[in-house]
């Protein structure tokens, strides 16, 4: 069986920053890139908050140069999806979907987070064109425009609250009568005069010719006082929760009630030793790239001394 000083899983910012100084560290790490290649980032378009990008850069570009930074310094970086674990002996095994072992001293899980969308065909049709699951990402694109966030959780009022001081209007979209958000957070977006909540309101569709330039709602979906009509933005912001990419580790490693991977602290280290977790995986607060390259880096630090010890 093959085998590895380090092995990670995963390929977005986390992934590939933990490659990149696990190679410099000359454990000759092997990265499986997962269903998909550069992670969530790539299903943006243009970055505008990562470091050392001054005019912003294309996300797919920023994700292949960190691919190439990773394979100089030696990293075996492999298309395939890891599809089990083996915790319970040393060295650790995973198995590919091509049917592939791989016994690993230690195991870097950077699988991310998948955002919730609402199903709509739609989504698909505008990503990138004024459909967004970050308002933090991108909502730099929409000052002084009309936007809509989905959601009434305190994701959807923070996001509100962070669009509203960039956009000219904030509808938030809410299909219960009521927030489901914290006291302090429904308070800030009641408060806000740029926010305006829609209760009882469902996304039925999106329309524009090359981009959003509305959405298709309605009004007490099933009653009888149910009322359709289009409400003219310019951008439409899901903030319904993200799903970690764990389910392969359940039961195997502690995770939170939603699913995202527990880590000591402030450190990248499991309940297994030797196993660290790094990115949108283990992180339900911040969800930024540059955060998740940092945890990249500490993971693979804390593999190397461990390997070390």
């Amino acid at each position: 069986m093959e085998h590895t000083k380090c092995l990670i899983i995963g390929s977005g910012p986390a992934g590939y920053t933990a490659a990149l100084y696990a190679g410099r560290a000359n454990l000759q790490p092997i990265e499986y890139c997962g269903l998909q290649t550069g992670g969530q980032l790539t299903t943006t378009t243009i970055v505008e908050n990562f470091p050392g990008y001054p005019e912003g850069v294309d996300a797919n570009q920023m994700m292949m140069e960190l691919r190439q930074q990773a394979e100089r310094f030696g990293t075996d970086v492999r298309d395939g999806i890891v599809t089990d674990v083996d915790f319970s002996r040393k060295p650790y095994v995973v198995t590919t979907d091509r049917g592939e072992q791989v016994e690993a001293d230690t195991i870097i899980i950077a699988t991310g987070a998948s955002a919730k969308y609402l199903g709509l065909p739609d989504e698909q049709k505008y990503n990138g064109q004024g459909v967004s699951a970050c308002a933090t990402c991108d909502g730099f694109f929409y000052r002084k425009k009309v936007v809509a966030v989905v959601g009434g959780g305190d994701t959807a009022c923070e996001e509100a609250t962070y669009l509203a001081g960039l956009c000219s209007k904030v509808y938030m979209i809410v299909r219960k009568p009521y927030l489901r958000a914290s006291e302090i957070m429904q308070k800030r977006v009641q408060d806000n005069p740029k926010i305006e909540i829609l209760f009882e309101t469902n996304t039925l569709g999106l329309y524009g010719e090359n981009g959003v330039e509305g959405a298709h709602l309605v009004h007490r979906k099933g009653e009888s006082d149910e009322k359709e009509y289009d409400l003219p933005i310019d951008g439409f912001f899901l903030a319904i929760g993200h799903t970690p990419n764990t389910d392969i580790f359940r039961g195997k490693l502690d995770m939170d009630e939603v699913g995202y991977i527990k880590v000591e602290g402030d450190t990248p280290r499991t309940n297994i030793e030797g196993v660290f977790a790094a990115g949108d995986c283990a992180d339900a607060v911040y969800r930024q790239a540059v955060v998740a390259a940092g945890s990249g880096c500490k993971a693979a630090l804390e593999a190397e001394r461990y390997l070390n010890s």
